[in-house]
């Protein structure tokens, strides 16, 4: 009989729905060793989380983090609530002895970070910060390849992470956009996914240049209870102060000599989830567009003169990472896809007790770059690693 693990999640709004989707997607479409059980859901709106419970099986329901924590017969805790609550929820896990599957960014700062990473190392528990789009078999495939040399030098990093959900102004003041709960804005949220592609595929990055605006400085205050992610609702006409950076810049050096740049905004009409990256070397050249992200474009400076040009590799095929598990070759995944990819990693590390990246290193390792980036918005001047 398969070792059951009892999972306890804290939050359960945008990615409360992913996480449990892939908790319960992993075991049946993956062979695994351990199978994971969904035993208690936790958050503070005992309506709401009861209702999030009953929808996506998860057997129990509790308001208070802390008690799920503390339960003897709770083996990993999932981490998916706003980012001023991961550092307390995840050291008070990793201190109990629990496996922490945590959403990024990872802390809201690098004091946060290297406590949690600290903490959770010399608790020798399995910690894992969920940078989903590692996962698209598409980015394997991207990894693979600079792996084997196929562009040879690295020469350029492009990234850009584009969304347009606060371009209206009457959008209201949720926590995204309240440093006290979200510690910075698209810096944080979407350029730490730009970030841990680059340090995935390029490497570590040791100077940052940085610039970041607000477009819209005060935003109608939200009825907390009901509002979402992407749907807040306005409370009345008072209206409070946006504290958080709404677009932001970075042009950064990697320790191999790339040169690299960051955009990361929410005010881009059209532009939904945009997550795009381009790397070039010598060799050659790889470009990434989640909106196709099934697909790597390639360039080859090696196939002859008469039939250069950029390739799109249709990564469904059971040779790319996952795809096996999934539809026959040439049917696409999506977006939830690469959450099941991740619980299915996280759990072969405990079984196999080995680790998973990117883990709270990795987190640590990239709050360095993205505060570093902030510093460098607020003084005019380069900060270096």
């Amino acid at each position: 009989m398969k070792k059951k693990l009892n999972v306890g999640i804290i939050g359960y709004k945008f990615m409360g729905k992913a996480h449990s989707n892939a908790w319960k997607k992993a075991p049946l479409f993956f062979d695994l060793d351990v199978e994971p059980v969904m035993k208690v859901a936790c958050g503070r709106h005992e309506d709401q989380v009861k209702a999030f419970a009953d929808r996506w099986g998860w057997e129990e329901i509790e308001t208070d983090w802390r008690k799920v924590v503390e339960r003897d017969d709770i083996d990993i805790i999932d981490v998916g609530v706003p980012q001023h609550l991961h550092h307390p929820v995840a050291v008070a896990a990793a201190k109990a002895g629990k496996h922490v599957f945590c959403e990024k960014p990872l802390a809201m700062n690098v004091s946060q970070a290297e406590e949690m990473y600290e903490t959770a190392k010399s608790a020798g528990v399995v910690h894992y910060l969920n940078h989903n789009y590692r996962r698209c078999p598409a980015v394997m495939l991207a990894k693979k390849l600079i792996d084997e040399g196929k562009i040879g030098r690295i020469f350029h990093w492009r990234g850009a992470y584009l969304q347009s959900w606060i371009v209206d102004p009457n959008f209201p003041l949720t926590w995204h956009l309240k440093k006290e709960s979200a510690g910075s804005g698209p810096q944080g949220d979407l350029n730490s996914h730009s970030v841990d592609l680059a340090r995935f595929l390029v490497g570590e990055i040791k100077k940052v240049s940085c610039m970041t605006t607000n477009f819209i400085k005060e935003r109608p205050l939200p009825d907390e209870a009901a509002s979402g992610t992407f749907n807040g609702i306005s409370k009345g006409t008072q209206k409070g102060e946006v504290t958080v950076e709404d677009a932001a810049f970075m042009v950064v050096e990697f320790e191999n000599g790339a040169l690299g740049s960051f955009e990361a905004t929410r005010f881009a009409p059209g532009r939904k989830n945009y997550n795009y990256f381009e790397i070039y070397g010598s060799e050659g050249s790889l470009i990434f567009d989640l909106e196709r992200m099934n697909e790597l474009q390639y360039f080859s400076n090696n196939d002859p003169d008469y039939a250069q040009g950029f390739r799109t590799i249709l990564a469904t095929e059971g040779v790319h990472d996952y795809i096996a598990n999934w539809w026959p070759p040439g049917h696409i995944i999506g977006y939830e896809h690469e959450f099941v990819h991740a619980v299915v990693d996280f759990l072969n590390a405990i079984h196999k007790k080995t680790e998973i990246r990117p883990n709270f290193y990795d987190g640590m390792k990239e709050m360095e770059v993205l505060e570093a980036g902030l510093k460098s918005a607020e003084t005019g001047k380069a900060v270096e690693l």
